[in-house]
This record gives structure tokens, C-alpha cells and sequence, in this order.
């Protein structure tokens, strides 16, 4: 089961997003979010001043992505082609905002990575996560990345539980995935590829690939 956990499980190869060489270079995707910061920093310094516009200390964006005014953005952080960051969206650092992804009135990310065409639209937070290919989020949908005891966060599959190693560890979401308005992923929550999730839905553990979580214990195979 472990298998279906892996970075090479969850996104499609090549992987969508600039930080290619970082997802190859672990085998689980929370073991990548430590190093996110640093990756930022080295990649923005080899950008080209052509493509990207360095618009203060260690924030790099696409000189065709749209920023609004009111959007604040602190490094390090990349922003990438045709990617569109809304009214009011709070990037506290160490993100990666893929090419056509948008991110979306009050939305927060912290030390994310959002694959190509990425959604998170309206309203949400995303930290200590990754988000796969065009994966979208759902109006008021949050990633939730420190438990309430504050311990280490585990991976839970079938009663089997996978230590992170980090107190902090959100949700990682495979490629294409769908998450419903007003969820709660809770934390170390790893979406196959694919699936669904229901409106409303307080998710824990692992969503296999093409299904749809509809409640705890009903998650049925897509047709």
C-alpha cells in the first residue's frame, strides 16, 4: 500500500510544475516539503530576467502572470507563467505558484508547492502541502497541517499508520483531483489521482486514485 503513496503514484510523469528535479530527488511528497525554501532560492537565481521579474528580495514572478494590487506576496516564492493571483491572496513564503494556476480572493498558501493549472480560488488555505496537476479546491476548502496534541503527523491506510516525521504535514492531492466547497483535509491527508471529494467532508488518511469520497467509510470506485 505504501506504493500508492509515493510521488511517482500521485503525479503523473513528467511532473507538471518547475520543481521537477526536487520531486525526483525524495520518494514520499512530504519529505520534499522541508526543502522547499532552499529549492526556491537556488531556482530564482538561475530564472530568466527575460521571463521573470525579481519584484522584491527573493519573490520571482512570471512577467505574463497577473497580480493583483492588493495580493501580498513574501519570499521566497515563485510565481509562474499565466499564473493569476487574486484580490486580497496572502503568500506567507516558500510557494511555488505553477504555470496557470490561480489563487484566489483571500486565499493563504504557506510552504506549498502548486502544480500546473492548479485552483484554489476562493477563500482557501493551503500549507505544508502539495497540489497536483490542475487539482482544485472547492470555495472555503482548507488543508489543516498541525494536529491538535501537536505530535507528529502519520499517514493512516487501512488501520496501518505511515510516520512523516513532521509536526507540521497538510494534504497532498494527486493530479486532477476535485475537492468539495467547505472540506477539511485533515492533516497528513494524501487524494489519489483523480477522485473526488464531497462537499462538506472532513477527510482523513489516504483517498485511493479515481474514486469519490463521499463520507467516512462510504468512498466508492468511480465508473
Amino acid at each position: 500500500m505504501e506504493e500508492k503513496l509515493k510521488i511517482s503514484a500521485l503525479y503523473s510523469s513528467p511532473y507538471a510544475t518547475v520543481a521537477v528535479s526536487l520531486l525526483e530527488a525524495h520518494t514520499y511528497p512530504w519529505e520534499v516539503l522541508p526543502h522547499i525554501s532552499d529549492f526556491i532560492l537556488s531556482l530564482g537565481k538561475t530564472l530568466s530576467t527575460d521571463a521573470y521579474e525579481r519584484i522584491a528580495d527573493d519573490v520571482w514572478i512570471s512577467k505574463d502572470a497577473t497580480v493583483a494590487r492588493s495580493a501580498e506576496i513574501h519570499g521566497p516564492c515563485i510565481v509562474c507563467k499565466n499564473a493569476e493571483i487574486r484580490h486580497c491572496a496572502y503568500i506567507r513564503g516558500s510557494v511555488i505558484v505553477g504555470e496557470g494556476a490561480v489563487v484566489g480572493n483571500s486565499t493563504e498558501l504557506k510552504n506549498c508547492i502548486l502544480f500546473d493549472g492548479v485552483q484554489v480560488p476562493h477563500y482557501n488555505y493551503v500549507g505544508d502541502s502539495i497540489l497536483g496537476k490542475c487539482a482544485h479546491m472547492g470555495a472555503g476548502a482548507v488543508t489543516s497541517n498541525v494536529k491538535s496534541d501537536k505530535s507528529a503527523v502519520s499517514v493512516s491506510v487501512n488501520g496501518t499508520k505511515l510516520d512523516t516525521g513532521r509536526r507540521k504535514c497538510g494534504a497532498m492531492l494527486g493530479d486532477f483531483v476535485e475537492v468539495g466547497c467547505h472540506t477539511v483535509l485533515n492533516p497528513g491527508t494524501v487524494i489519489g489521482a483523480h477522485s473526488n471529494i464531497y462537499p462538506r467532508s472532513s477527510v482523513r488518511g489516504y483517498v485511493p486514485d479515481h474514486h469519490i469520497f463521499k463520507e467516512t467509510g462510504n468512498v466508492v470506485k468511480k465508473n
